[in-house]
């Protein structure tokens, strides 16, 4: 997920697509067949994408290799991570609750870190806190939410946002209310490395909507090769 993009035409970057909230194998297969890059599970109980280990564990073993399983947390306890890592193959963990770098960085797998975008300073802030996150998820910032709100916030700022250790192009994931309709204007103002869509691509929470996910996939090949 986190690699330099080669693509047959070298004068276009890839934009790689991460599906959250994956509840089942057909989903998950409808969105491998439509070409995306990465696919997340939600460990939140609070979630209504949330799974439980057993039923998660059973839909990641029947997936192909060469897709990448995210593993989502909000604020959970060190011993739960650390079960979930036993209990299912994940090749990267998302941490979209208020840990630390200390907590993120000691399951001995790569991890990103959500920042929930409130200001350009806040979003530098949190960069810089995470020094050893392998990538940053900028999302829509609601009180009472950790992710999954719907909601857009000002793509500008992340064109704002200072360089520097941690914070390569290649380290920027965006989310936070991406839909078909409005990906390809994401892509062409931000360039990030990856997008990240949930409720974007559903027919009702938890439930993807396979025409939904081909024209998203649609739209961002449509953004890159505009932007090539």
């Amino acid at each position: 997920f986190f690699i330099t993009p080669v693509t047959p035409d070298d004068s276009m970057k890839r934009t790689r697509i991460k599906i959250c909230g994956i509840t089942n194998i057909d989903d998950a297969l409808a969105a491998i067949d439509a070409g995306v890059d990465a696919l997340g599970f939600n460990n939140y109980e609070k979630s209504p994408r949330y799974l439980p280990l057993s039923e998660m564990n059973q839909i990641v073993k029947q997936l192909p290799p060469y897709v990448t399983i995210v593993g989502l947390f909000v604020n959970a306890t060190e011993a739960f991570v650390r079960e979930a890592c036993q209990r299912v193959s994940f090749d990267l963990l998302q941490f979209s609750g208020d840990e630390t770098s200390e907590f993120c960085a000691q399951f001995d797998l790569p991890y990103m870190k959500a920042v929930r975008v409130k200001s350009l300073e806040q979003l530098n802030i949190e960069v810089s806190n995470n020094p050893e996150s392998q990538g940053f998820l900028f999302d829509a910032h609601e009180p009472k939410l950790f992710g999954g709100t719907g909601k857009t916030f000002d793509w500008k700022m992340l064109q704002q946002r200072e360089r520097g250790t941690g914070m390569s192009d290649y380290s920027v994931v965006l989310a936070g209310g991406l839909t078909p309709e409005n990906v390809g204007s994401a892509i062409t103002t931000v360039r990030p490395f990856a997008v990240d869509v949930s409720s974007g691509v559903e027919s009702a929470p938890g439930k993807k909507d396979r025409t939904k996910i081909q024209s998203f996939i649609s739209a961002a090949i449509a953004a890159d090769r505009s932007s090539s």
